[in-house]
């Protein structure tokens, strides 16, 4: 039976500005929209510019199902947004508004007491530019249940890809999700990854990080999932890719809901995310409808 109590989600909240128009985006979020899609109860620790965007945000959010109690609403800053680019193989690149109401995550008493309840919680490297969000998060992270997981989802956009604020919250991770470019620029500061390498660097990272946990996904080769020492991987299946953006997310979410449930298999956990994920990436946004 799947654990019903919240899953967490800290971070960013945004508009993704795309050729094909406008999606609800970053990466927190849609990660929430997928936990909530997919049955599980999810909070989202984030925050909206009380702007159109910001509203238009608000309402979405009500149809799915997701509170807003936990988003905090600014009046002094704009709702965030990205412009993103997809390429000929639908892999995009991103230009990230700065100074935004997400970058300003304002954590309460109610949220803390909410926090103590989490079975998980999921937080990322890109909302942690901002040391007001470093400060809230420390805050949540001291009353977790020892029991709950602790997920961070790292994801590099320059130029907000400091490696060493990614080396300095790998420890308080229990699992540590990236991708292969991401695992290879933080164990060998290279640029590039080698296909084939992906097992030696999540044993690396769960070496240098302590986390016995570590999933690292390398696009439409597949993904690979290191737990408690023993390496799983999922090939690939091909699929008309309409973009990537938000793929990775929706892996994620996937892969979460067997982390949560006491029939937890790695195997058949990781292929049931890598399937989820293809099945975004055939279609427009980060969070299509179900």
């Amino acid at each position: 039976m799947t654990n019903r109590r919240t899953i967490l989600c800290f971070g960013e909240i945004l508009w993704d500005f795309l050729p094909a128009g406008l999606f609800p985006g970053g990466a927190p979020f849609n990660v929430a929209y997928h936990l909530k899609q997919l049955g599980l109860d999810v909070s989202l620790l984030s925050g909206l510019g009380r702007d159109k965007l910001g509203d238009e945000l608000v309402r979405r959010l009500n149809g799915w199902g997701i509170a807003t109690t936990t988003i905090t609403l600014h009046s002094g800053l704009p709702t965030g947004t990205v412009v993103a680019e997809t390429g000929p193989n639908g892999d995009a690149t991103y230009q990230i508004t700065e100074s935004v109401a997400w970058d300003q995550i304002l954590v309460t008493q109610d949220h803390l007491q909410l926090a103590t309840q989490a079975s998980a919680l999921v937080f990322g490297s890109l909302a942690l530019r901002s040391r007001v969000n470093g400060s809230a998060l420390d805050r949540v992270l001291q009353v977790l249940p020892e029991s709950a997981l602790r997920v961070f989802d790292v994801n590099l956009r320059a130029p907000h890809d400091d490696l060493d604020l990614v080396r300095e919250r790998a420890p308080q991770a229990s699992v540590l999700k990236l991708n292969a470019e991401e695992a290879a620029r933080i164990v060998l500061n290279a640029d590039q990854e080698e296909p084939g390498s992906e097992e030696a660097l999540a044993r690396a990272l769960a070496h240098e990080f302590g986390c016995a946990t570590v999933c690292i996904t390398a696009g439409s080769r597949g993904a690979g999932l290191l737990e408690q020492q023993n390496w799983h991987w999922e090939p690939g299946k091909p699929v008309d890719v309409m973009d990537t953006i938000g793929s990775g997310d929706a892996f994620l979410a996937r892969l979460l809901t067997h982390l949560v449930s006491e029939d937890y298999v790695p195997a058949g956990a990781l292929a049931d995310a890598c399937r989820h994920g293809e099945w975004v990436a055939s279609k427009s946004g980060a969070t299509p409808a179900y």
